[in-house]
């Protein structure tokens, strides 16, 4: 699937990771169960899934993930450490990276999602720094006009999904550089 993914949009548009719970929220099982008759191919691709890289890095100076930064991940080098092959746990620093969200306050923070942490402007300006990097692009977050900047231009939340749910009249946006 990656390679043919990969094929049709481009070399510069990473797949990341799914969380099994999610793609049985919104659909994914169903559309499995409705187009092939059992859950055998939403196993495939559940587990394929657990392969999918959590961040990408584009031309050294973009760090690009679903959610947002962890407590337990001061470098790049933190990440290039997992133990990817496994479906991504429900808590620490895999969990961090799909789920937090920046933050106006400083430092770190109680996710209220239940799972991931908030960080404030201080904390990404620090992981920007020591990874020499200029923007944090994510995306996780439902915002009204497609993107917003936060921590001064330093984070930017992307939401790609014009009228999410077919009732959320937001509109969509891409990151182009």
């Amino acid at each position: 699937m990656k390679t043919v993914w990969h094929d049709m949009i481009g070399r510069h548009c990473p797949i990341f990771a799914v969380n099994r719970e999610i793609t049985q929220v919104y659909g994914f099982y169903d559309e499995c169960l409705r187009k092939y008759g059992s859950a055998n191919v939403w196993k495939t691709f559940t587990d394929l899934f657990d392969y999918f890289p959590l961040t990408a890095l584009v031309e050294s100076e973009i760090f690009c993930l679903h959610g947002g930064l962890s407590p337990s991940v001061e470098t790049l080098d933190n990440i290039r450490n997992f133990d990817r092959v496994q479906e991504v746990p429900h808590e620490g620093p895999m969990c961090d990276l799909l789920w937090s969200d920046p933050d106006d306050r400083c430092g770190w923070g109680i996710s209220p999602r239940g799972a991931g942490y908030t960080f404030g402007q201080d904390i990404s300006e620090q992981f920007n720094h020591t990874n020499n990097l200029k923007l944090i692009a994510r995306a996780h977050q439902l915002v009204m006009e497609g993107y917003n900047w936060a921590h001064e231009q330093k984070v930017v939340t992307i939401f790609s999904a014009p009228n999410y749910c077919y009732r959320c009249g937001n509109m969509a946006s891409i990151l182009v550089d």
